[in-house]
């Protein structure tokens, strides 16, 4: 078994000189990548089901916030800041904390492979550029506040902890994540398996590691066992049915390879043997870890990618056995390889440019590096979230989700000001942050899909009898506007659904009794 690396004073010393400034600078840079203005597209799905978790009074008939809280420890542990703080301060305090912890784990990370000051900053640029510009499947580290980017920050010590060849610590950290995102913590530990079964005669037997085992199991539990749950009470055509929905209708983008572009697919390739030639030149000399740690990294980055091209062999599968691939894919098999790929190639370029001991190579290294990681961004068009954070609408208020933001945000607010509090509201079907401005239920939405079967499924039928055509092969499947139905039809689904209240774009106008009105929307009364 290779011996670990050992600082001595000095070196430790000098390493934490670096830690505050290099901690800012990461921070900063992820503030510039995410930092645009709340609402972003999951913080209503997250911050809303945390602020009625401890307040059910809060908007309480919303029916995706009376689903099944999958994410209770984030609830638990962070949602009674919404006691406190409104749903945009609670936004920024938890985007900041994150992004703060981000940069901390990002660094310990970088710095156990490459420990050398400044080369925590150009690996953590090249790391954010490629995940943010460059993903298979959607999956982002650094971004809104919710249950994955705490879960992230716990991967990333985890991964430190792991290449120094302290597989307790690992183990206990992903227990961890994986209680607060399942699927974040549990993928990283079967990759962590895989990293384990691929070291060899290094690894430490197995009953070395029931410490970390049992630890990382206990911690986990929470959020293992709501998932556990989610088919439960309901018979296995029920199930099945609500896999099938949540696979192919809704999320097909991030779970279906057959529903990836070929450009992206295209990219995940070319990373994948971008990877692969930075690590056939072995990253020795200079100021590089021991070549066990980068050894394991890249183990960890391998388990990913297994578990990506099990998804895509699950995949094949899905027009012979469609319930039962979608039973599996609903599992998010590419989520993981989204981020550890870019991790991988940041930490193998840092350390390729760093491991020639003349100090102007690794010059020459970082300028390159810098170089490559603005071309990334300029070739992908990336829009650095600095540019909007003075000025213009949240992304979750983009054309295509509402008319016009100001609008769509009076509306809300008249609303909030003027109806009450327990009142539930039909709305628009792409809108996503009605429940964020107004404070009210909604009967659905189409973001706000719950976790559990037997609400998938009524989720489902609620879509399709509020916004469903009758005649779909001509009409389409949805309704443009719900300004398109008959009254007669609105008022009775408010009676089945139990929404007094109307909000729809005001062209074509409705014969309902209207309580407001601006350019693009309209408030009516469904109950006389």
């Amino acid at each position: 078994m290779s011996l670990p690396l050992v600082e001595s004073p000095c070196d430790a010393r000098f390493r934490w000189r670096w830690a505050a400034p290099e901690i800012v600078c990461l921070a900063l840079l992820f503030a510039a990548q995410a930092g645009w203005p709340p609402p972003e597209p999951n913080e209503p799905h997250y911050l809303g089901k945390a602020k009625h978790y401890w307040n059910p009074d809060w908007a309480p008939h919303d029916f995706f916030f009376n689903s099944a809280d999958t994410h209770r420890v984030f609830y638990v542990t962070l949602g009674w800041l919404s006691r406190r703080l409104e749903l945009d301060q609670l936004a920024w305090c938890g985007r900041i904390a994150t992004w703060i912890l981000l940069a901390w784990a990002w660094r310990r990370l970088s710095w156990t492979i490459v420990p050398r000051p400044g080369w925590a900053v150009v690996s953590g640029f090249l790391f954010l550029s490629l995940n943010a510009g460059y993903q298979l499947a959607g999956e982002w580290v650094v971004g809104g506040f919710e249950a994955k980017g705490v879960a992230y920050v716990l991967v990333l010590l985890a991964l430190a902890e792991l290449a120094r060849d302290r597989w307790n610590g690992a183990l206990a950290l992903l227990g961890a994540a994986s209680a607060f995102h399942v699927l974040v913590g549990g993928w990283s530990a079967a990759a962590t398996g895989c990293c384990w079964l691929m070291t060899g005669g290094e690894r430490p037997p197995l009953k070395r590691l029931w410490p970390g085992l049992l630890g990382g199991l206990l911690l986990a539990l929470p959020g293992l066992w709501p998932a556990l749950a989610l088919d439960a009470g309901v018979d296995r055509e029920t199930a099945a049915l609500a896999h099938e929905i949540y696979v192919f209708k809704r999320l097909r983008h991030h779970l279906l390879p057959q529903a990836f572009s070929a450009g992206a697919i295209a990219t995940q390739l070319l990373m994948i043997l971008a990877w692969a030639a930075l690590n056939a030149f072995p990253a020795e000399g200079g100021r590089v870890a021991s070549p066990s740690r980068t050894q394991r990294i890249r183990h960890f980055v391998i388990g990913a990618l297994a578990i990506e091209l099990g998804g895509m062999a699950i995949s094949l599968f899905a027009d012979a056995y469609p319930a039962a691939t979608a039973g599996l894919l609903r599992m998010y098999w590419f989520r993981l390889a989204d981020a550890m790929l870019p991790l991988g190639i940041a930490l193998a370029v840092a350390a390729m440019c760093c491991r020639e001991r003349p100090p102007w190579r690794s010059g020459i290294g970082l300028v390159a590096c810098l170089a490559a990681c603005v071309a990334l961004a300029a070739f992908r068009h990336q829009e650095y979230a600095l540019t909007k954070l003075f000025g213009g609408p949240p992304r979750t208020d983009k054309p295509g989700k509402v008319l016009d933001h100001a609008d769509w945000k009076a509306a809300c607010d008249w609303i909030s000001g003027h109806t009450p509090s327990d009142a539930t509201f039909l709305t628009p079907r792409n809108a996503q942050t009605f429940t964020w401005y107004a404070g009210r239920g909604q009967v659905v939405s189409w973001k706000d899909i719950p976790q559990d079967s037997r609400a998938i499924v009524e989720w489902r039928r609620r879509l399709e009898a509020i916004y469903g055509t009758p005649n779909p092969e001509v009409q389409g499947m949805w309704f443009e506007s719900l300004a398109e139905r008959r009254p007669e039809d609105l008022r009775r689904l408010g009676v089945e659904f139990g929404a007094a209240y109307l909000l729809c774009e005001a062209d074509p106008p409705l014969a309902l009794p209207r309580l407001y009105q601006n350019n693009s929307y309209a408030v009516f009364a469904l109950k006389p």
